[in-house]
């Protein structure tokens, strides 16, 4: 089977005008960082995989990681370079062990999905508090640009590794709060250098990919659960 071939014609319309978004905004207002174009193209793509279910996705997360987080050092983005590097890669490692190690009903290409008890929703919130507050600090002490901002985007990056690790369909919606969040600071960023649009772009292909990732999700735990 090809490798497209368990996407539907919108699911590959989405992943095509992704691209063609990501792609224009590198040619009209970069031009230069090859970096910014790979790790955005690289990103897109696994959360068309992510979608479906498939590890994949998780792999391909890890290199965005990689490359997200020197874009984001160049910025002096501090907190965006310390989530990626030291928790969203590592985590999307683990998530990557988790998602192959729970294929639903032996598809090794689509993940089971898992439900949180109240308890553990409880316990995640409550363990994202110290997370934000240890990252405030440090993110002030290394001169965070835009330091509320990043802040927050620790605390919706920590919710959102963390239930892509549970294998919870509402992974996909802290995601897109944290798309939200990036779209404010990389908006601030590209006012001082417009060559940042194009990361800018980015997370708005991103947040339009994790919004149908959640529908996406729901739809395979409904499907999952009738099988």
């Amino acid at each position: 089977m090809k490798l497209t071939a368990r996407f539907s014609l919108g699911e590959k319309l989405l992943w095509s005008g992704s691209v063609l978004l990501i792609t224009l905004s590198f040619l009209i207002f970069d031009r230069e960082s090859y970096v910014s174009l790979a790790a955005s193209l690289i990103g897109v793509t696994s959360l068309i995989f992510a979608a479906k279910g498939d590890p994949i996705a998780q792999g391909l997360m890890i290199v965005f990681s990689l490359l997200y987080g020197y874009i984001s050092y160049s910025f002096a983005y501090y907190g965006e370079m310390a989530t990626y590097l030291g928790m969203t890669g590592p985590m999307a490692v683990f998530s990557l062990i988790s998602w192959l190690r729970h294929p639903f009903e032996g598809r090794r290409r689509e993940v089971e999905v898992s439900r949180l008890s109240r308890r553990e929703w409880a316990f995640m919130l409550i363990l994202s508090v110290p997370v934000t507050v240890v990252f405030f600090f440090v993110l002030r002490h290394f001169g965070t640009a835009n330091l509320l901002p990043s802040t927050v985007s620790v605390t919706t990056s920590f919710i959102a590794v963390y239930l892509t690790f549970r294998r919870n369909p509402y992974f996909a919606l802290a995601y897109a709060a944290n798309d939200g969040v990036l779209i404010l600071l990389w908006t601030l960023a590209s006012m001082k250098d417009s060559s940042y649009v194009s990361v800018l772009m980015c997370f708005v292909a991103f947040l339009v990919n994790d919004l149908y990732g959640f529908v996406s999700w729901k739809k395979m735990e409904r499907r999952q659960r009738a099988d």
